[in-house]
């Protein structure tokens, strides 16, 4: 086994680039770290560096010390992590939600990493069943969906957020009915028939809810959040979205909201996997998702 010390002394004199200033930086003298690489040499059983005049060129055996030098840190940095498991205000977190979410949580969660330096938010917007396979396979620790979880997850409904209808400008005086869906054709996007669904068995219209979404023509596919709404205002097709994502849109003054008997409102629901024991920092995200939600 190398030395660490020995390590320790050759990565700092490769990321310096000088002896000096290496003796300096880790209060030893120039021989000391001249004697650190040697002995590390020795160990190692080739030649690290290649000394140039009053600098040196690392050899490709040295190349590969400096990377397994690199891999000690990153795993010491990574058991350092493990050890501080219980603290609620550092370590990485890694969640999951609609695209539409993350525009409304993103800046919230970035706010409290301002106040905690030592989280790192890891924020992915996914739709609903890739949320749940990526808790299920730990891929990310918390997840927000708008489907109730099954039995292999542990959830909490932490708030409701209302669902809409979108159109293009120019329905804003027609009735919304089966034929108008039909030949206006749907905007699909990958919560899109789960969201329609959804809409349609709750709106109070039973003549929407009577509609197989499945046989309603698509029209266009698009799986950024951001451009979904782009071919609604052009014109060319309906969509369904948390109302969300339309206050982000900056054309929303093309797209008509219908009206229908009921506002739809979709329950978002907190998932982790069942029985996983979280470290106490995702608390503070739960307590921070929960406030959002709350107001």
């Amino acid at each position: 086994m190398l030395n660490p010390l020995w390590l320790h002394t050759f990565k700092t004199l490769v990321d310096v680039g000088h002896f000096t200033q290496t003796a300096e930086k880790l209060h030893m003298t120039q021989p000391g770290v001249s004697q650190h690489i040697k002995k590390l040499e020795s160990a190692a059983g080739h030649s690290l560096i290649r000394r140039e005049n009053k600098g040196f060129e690392l050899t490709e055996q040295g190349r590969i010390v400096y990377d397994y030098a690199l891999k000690i840190r990153d795993d010491e940095a990574k058991l350092m992590e493990s050890l501080s498991f219980d603290d609620p205000y550092s370590g990485v977190c890694k969640l999951s939600c609609s695209g539409s979410l993350a525009l409304l949580l993103y800046p919230q969660l970035l706010s409290l990493q301002q106040t905690y330096p030592n989280l790192n938010i890891h924020l992915e917007a996914a739709p609903n069943q890739k949320i749940l396979n990526d808790v299920q396979s730990a891929n990310v620790d918390f997840g927000i969906v708008t489907q109730t979880p099954s039995n292999l997850y542990d959830s909490t409904i932490i708030g409701e957020e209302d669902l809409c209808l979108l159109l293009p400008k120019a329905y804003k005086n027609q009735p919304i009915n089966e034929k108008l869906l039909f030949d206006c054709g749907l905007i699909k996007h990958p919560d899109a028939l789960h969201y329609l669904s959804l809409y349609f068995s709750l709106c109070g219209d039973q003549a929407l809810a009577g509609i197989n979404v499945d046989t309603i023509p698509t029209v266009g596919y698009i799986n950024q959040l951001s451009q979904i709404l782009l071919p609604v205002a052009k014109g060319l097709g309906f969509t369904v979205l948390p109302a969300s994502a339309l206050e982000n849109f900056p054309d929303k003054d093309q797209i008509h909201i219908a009206k229908t008997k009921r506002n739809v409102k979709e329950t978002l629901y907190l998932v982790q996997k069942r029985n996983r024991q979280l470290p106490h920092r995702y608390q503070t995200i739960s307590d921070l998702l929960k406030g959002i939600f709350a107001t």
